[in-house]
């Protein structure tokens, strides 16, 4: 057992397994372990598992054990039925290997936790352990060369002779039987990829016919076969058009009963949760191929490409994207790249590889172009990396991954890890779904119905769910009704961590922001409140569509206490509508004009359970109110769409609840006490004149200002209402 421990390549024979072993994947040490087993004469299989593919954290753990390992079961005999008297090989062999999940910096790795080489039976010699089940695999290349010879009427028997004369083996020493090849060509038989092919356009044709709005296209080659076709659904197309500046393009999957490229557009809605663009099928990997998949998504999408997309490192794919989309910024998905790094670097680093990764993970995260240029020097310095191969390819190509070059653009935070892993989950269930060509956009459909009601059924219970106040930031209980709740939480996220900021002005509208830990450095922040612009060094708002903690430092200094609408992003919003259909003053009014309703209301029901005749009285008034309302007619495509959308959200405002449990309802940024009548009448009945005193304590809501109530408010009293005067920045 070596004291460092060193991630094994996945093609390494001539290694034995050793505790501290590490690999990339399950697979990986599936097919290191299954080499091992080989060389010494015996095969493995999969044994048990901890954990469940999709469900929480997945699987953890996972053993391979001996062939023979375990002893058979008792099977249920029916005498009426032939039974085949075949013996079992167990025997109860104890020889295993077992690995365990670990996840560092997000990327997750597999570790050698428990191996016995010890075996209860005789192992078979190099010559004989070929015959063995787990052994009989035939390559893709000879499937391909079976498929050309039972074309050309060739006899299995044949076959096996002139592949032996190929491969210049001894007869009978082929890695696969005459069975195999029989069952091969007998699932070839299953698999009739020309007529599949005509039944996926009659069923794309199909579906054109029952929904318009459906899009597909393909492409025939020169023999009249299917080359490529690529598809989206109407929802895909309306989704696209609210959510489509930033975009995955997943192309690291294959249809393998067809041997097609599969590739799957995804994007984020404003609840954060994956959504479905577009599907191609591509019959080469090359640029001509992906060339005609991104013109043929454009033309989908009505030639709207996206800010940003999001790939793999395919060479290819990158001078496609240059071509047809000039205008956006391309950029490689990190979980890819760094899941190539065992086999890259830990061999040659040994023992500071993991160090190696830490420092990586470090220069990736950076802020600033300059800094990561001089400490990326440092890093091949200090780890001696001048000639190797994939730290010059990196570099040269660090714009497409590296942050610091990437933070002014805008990718909804799909750069993450954690996203990539998701969108890899998602894809999983498209993959299952490929079991014959003509049904698969059939399925695919199946499956985006099934995920949006699922996520319709999560984003109504996220607006159900209480919302917790930390900061109790009158910034804060007006983002709180006007984000998402995924948004919402990205932005209290920055909201905490504000006051640990300290700001120092440098000059007029100009301002410094580091940590209160930090003796130097920190981010520059330029605000012009006249002109409601506000910007900051880090590009976070660029970056992600949330302001940054060093924004909102600076904006609670400036006693503001509201942000302005610009820096919340429409695509962030409970209701996600393009601000095209009015002004931005038009639209200014009408919510103001809301939130003053609200506040109104919040005052009525606050004085309205005072007392059983108050309530009375209240309860007339609101029913001829809503009454004379009703004989008004309602618009559709108003102002009220552009500032709430439907009246499911404009006129629920969600629950908010603070640090101290206590509930409590927001309306524009104004902060309220609010009781369901039910608490009020019980607390009234239980504290008696001591609610009326607690009552009196706290002055009436009014514009949301501070030094005076309702009583003697300089606005609240005033016949007309503008902007500043409701404390819009």
């Amino acid at each position: 057992m070596p004291e460092d421990a060193i991630l094994s390549k996945q093609t390494s024979v001539n290694l034995v397994p050793f505790i501290g072993q590490r690999f990339e994947s399950q697979d990986a040490a599936y097919e290191f372990y299954c080499s091992f087993a080989k060389q010494c004469g015996f095969s493995i299989r999969r044994h048990r598992t901890r954990g469940k593919d999709g469900v929480g954290r997945g699987i953890t753990r996972r053993d391979f054990t001996c062939h023979r390992g375990g002893f058979p079961q008792a099977k249920q005999s029916d005498d009426s039925k032939a039974q085949r008297n075949r013996k079992s090989s167990r025997c109860g062999c104890q020889a295993y290997m077992r690995i365990v999940k670990r996840a560092d910096f997000d990327v997750p790795e597999w570790r050698v936790t428990g191996f016995s080489n010890v075996h209860n039976h005789e192992l078979l010699k190099s010559n004989q352990v070929h015959h063995l089940p787990a052994y009989c695999t035939i390559s893709a290349d000879d499937k391909s060369r079976i498929c050309m010879f039972a074309k050309a009427g060739m006899s299995v028997r044949q076959m096996l002779r002139l592949m032996e004369l190929q491969k210049g083996v001894k007869l009978g020493c082929l890695p696969f039987k005459e069975i195999d090849v029989r069952n091969l060509l007998q699932s070839f038989k299953k698999v009739d990829r020309d007529h599949d092919a005509i039944d996926l356009l009659a069923m794309c044709k199909k579906f054109k016919d029952e929904d318009p709005n459906f899009k597909y296209e393909f492409k025939i080659d020169g023999h009249n076969r299917l080359e490529h076709i690529a598809w989206s659904y109407a929802s895909s197309v309306q989704l696209y058009e609210a959510f489509g500046d930033a975009v995955v393009f997943d192309t690291t999957h294959h249809a393998d009963a067809y041997d097609m490229l599969l590739g799957i557009w995804i994007g984020v809605d404003n609840h954060g949760m994956n959504c479905f663009f577009g599907c191609v099928l591509l019959r080469d990997e090359n640029m001509q191929s992906f060339s005609w998949a991104l013109k043929t998504f454009l033309g989908f999408m009505k030639g709207k490409a996206p800010q940003t997309i999001l790939t793999d490192q395919n060479m290819w794919l990158k001078e496609a994207i240059s071509v047809e989309m000039p205008s956006t910024k391309h950029a490689f998905c990190i979980w890819h790249i760094i899941a190539k790094f065992s086999d890259w670097f830990s061999v040659l680093l040994g023992s500071r590889y993991d160090y190696w990764k830490a420092e990586f993970h470090r220069l990736y995260n950076m802020e600033v172009v300059e800094e990561f240029e001089v400490e990326w020097r440092e890093m091949v310095n200090a780890y001696s990396l001048h000639t190797n191969k994939h730290i010059a390819s990196l570099y040269a190509l660090r714009t497409y991954w590296a942050l610091p070059y990437l933070r002014c653009y805008f990718f909804a935070g799909m750069t993450a890890t954690i996203y990539s892993e998701s969108v890899n989950a998602f894809i999983q269930q498209f993959l299952s779904a490929q079991s014959q060509l003509d049904h698969f956009v059939e399925q695919v459909a199946v499956i985006i119905d099934s995920k949006d009601q699922v996520g319709g059924k999560q984003k109504s219970q996220r607006k159900l769910h209480k919302i917790c106040l930390k900061t109790g930031s009158p910034m804060e209980s007006y983002v709180a009704t006007v984000l998402t709740p995924y948004a919402f939480c990205k932005l209290q996220e920055e909201l905490v961590l504000a006051p640990q900021y300290a700001s120092f002005p440098i000059e007029d509208g100009c301002f410094l922001v580091r940590h209160h830990k930090q003796v130097d450095g920190g981010c520059k922040v330029i605000w012009a409140p006249q002109e409601e612009l506000i910007s900051c060094s880090c590009h976070h708002f660029e970056f992600t569509g949330i302001l940054c903690r060093h924004v909102l430092r600076i904006l609670s200094t400036n006693n503001c206490f509201r942000i302005p609408d610009e820096y919340l992003p429409s695509r962030w919003r409970r209701v996600n509508l393009p601000l095209t259909r009015c002004s931005r003053t038009a639209l200014r009014e009408h919510a103001e004009r809301v939130h003053l309703l609200q506040s109104l209301v919040s005052t009525l029901m606050a004085e309205s359970v005072e007392s059983d005749e108050r309530l009375e009285v209240a309860l007339e008034q609101v029913a001829m109110v809503l009454s004379r309302i009703r004989e008004f007619p309602g618009s559709t495509h108003g102002m009220s769409d552009i500032a709430y959308g439907s009246p499911s959200e404009s006129l629920i405002i969600p629950e908010v609840e603070d640090t101290d449990g206590i509930i409590q309802s927001f309306a524009a940024g104004h902060t309220h006490e609010s009781y369901t009548l039910g608490k009020l009448k019980e607390r009234r009945a239980r504290d008696g004149v001591e609610m009326s005193k607690k009552r009196r304590h706290y002055p009436a809501p009014c514009c949301g200002q501070f030094g005076h109530d309702a009583n003697d408010c300089p606005i609240m009293g005033t016949e007309s209402l503008n902007g500043d005067d409701l404390g819009f920045l």
